[in-house]
């Protein structure tokens, strides 16, 4: 059976794609940072914000997933809505950095419930239904309906800033589709409820393995090509793609449209309108990387590494100089490379990796992202509050395309 066989878009493909589309409608991302500093939060609180963030996920990532073992996967994904839910009132209700550092944490432990748990119901339906050669192509599927998410909520986010004139409102309204997803996972079938994993591997989800795993992962060059690829370049975004909303707000002030709006207002429509083509546009991208799934991707997830740092460079020095549409082009063009390497890095790591150690590969790559987002997330904050954000933008991109170039000539990536 080829990876070229049409995907199987039974009812269960479209409520994985349905439940990517509901799960990304989080109203607030499109003003997360303007909401932050709005309520007086420093560059460098916020960098503390998103390292705890990261560092809650990762933590709870194998507690999770025992739990998730335990008492079943959909009670797990509903319990991690149920968190999400929690997080959002507390944005809502309060403005302390204390309470956001609550509603951090509250975030990151849904993200632990939630991300590797309904990965691995997707996984196991493939195998289900025979197409565990089709996971790149079917993730590529069923994650472009997660970026027209995106797209739809930036749009409506604006609408609910023009209309309602603050962004505190914007976590209330994020409660209604997470609702929704939460009823979306308790239909799912009762197979998908405990893993089909054989019990012997499960010797590999132990507390400390995914450190031992990643020492090894250290004396193997390809094994390490591909997980250092996947996790710097995801890192790298998590830890900076919400600085995008100041080159946006920068450019509404500039724009001579809707002016007769309040500020806040009329960059609410516009960062909305956006980040809503930014979103399209991705979710093409992610569409196309699953149509690359059959060729030879070693060069493609190679150039876009590079290429993404590369535009985190170029947005940089063009934000120092003011240049805002250079600046917000280039950001976007590093969501795009995202999106085109995820799906192929995907199947990359099922191709290349034994599937006896899969899970302890999974678990590597994913404590390598945390450590590499929490230092990331830290340092742009400290560099924007001492030098501003272009600087520490540049910088950042900066060291990471020289890292990147030096580990490409070592390993002969």
């Amino acid at each position: 059976m080829s990876n070229s066989e049409q995907i199987v878009r039974d009812r269960q493909y479209l409520k994985f794609c349905m439940y990517g589309f509901l799960k990304n409608l989080r109203f607030f991302d499109a003003f997360f940072i303007l909401f932050l500093v709005e309520k007086g939060i420093s560059f460098t609180q916020i960098g503390m914000l998103y390292a705890v963030r990261e560092v809650i996920t990762n933590l709870f990532e194998l507690p999770s997933g025992i739990l998730a073992d335990t008492f079943g996967r959909k009670r797990a994904l509903a319990f991690s809505f149920i968190l999400y839910i929690s997080s959002f009132i507390l944005f809502y209700l309060f403005q302390n950095f204390w309470f956001f550092m609550l509603a951090f944490m509250l975030f990151g432990l849904a993200e632990a419930f939630r991300s590797g748990t309904h990965k691995g119901m997707v996984m196991d339906y493939l195998k289900l239904i025979n197409r565990e050669n089709q996971a790149a192509n079917y993730y590529g599927h069923t994650r472009s309906w997660s970026q027209k998410g995106s797209a739809i909520s930036a749009l409506v986010a604006g609408i609910i800033v023009l209309y309602g004139g603050s962004y505190e409102s914007i976590f209330l309204y994020s409660i209604v589709p997470y609702v929704l997803n939460f009823i979306l996972i308790l239909s799912y079938p009762v197979i998908l409820n405990r893993t089909l994993e054989p019990a012997v591997t499960k010797k590999h989800k132990r507390i400390g393995s995914a450190i031992r795993m990643l020492i090894e992962l250290l004396k193997k060059p390809l094994v390490l090509k591909i997980i250092y690829s996947s996790a710097s370049h995801t890192a790298y975004l998590r830890a900076v793609k919400d600085y995008i909303q100041l080159v946006m707000i920068n450019l509404a002030i500039l724009l001579p449209i809707l002016i007769h709006l309040e500020l806040e207002q009329k960059s609410g429509i516009l960062i909305g309108l956006m980040y809503f083509f930014i979103f399209l546009v991705t979710s093409t991208a992610s569409k196309f990387s699953s149509k690359l799934a059959n060729r030879s991707h070693r060069s493609l997830t190679r150039l876009t590494l590079l290429a993404g740092f590369l535009f985190g460079a170029l947005s940089g020095m063009a934000f120092m100089h003011e240049f805002w549409i250079i600046s917000l082009l280039a950001f976007a063009l590093i969501y795009v490379m995202e999106n085109i390497r995820k799906p192929l890095l995907t199947g990359a790591i099922a191709d290349q990796v034994p599937k006896e150690i899969l899970t302890s590969v999974l678990s590597a790559q994913s404590l390598l992202r945390t450590i590499i987002t929490t230092l990331l997330a830290l340092a742009f904050g400290l560099l924007a509050d001492h030098f501003g954000v272009g600087i520490s933008l540049f910088t950042i991109s900066s060291l990471l395309l020289l890292s990147g170039l030096l580990l490409r000539t070592r390993l002969k990536l």
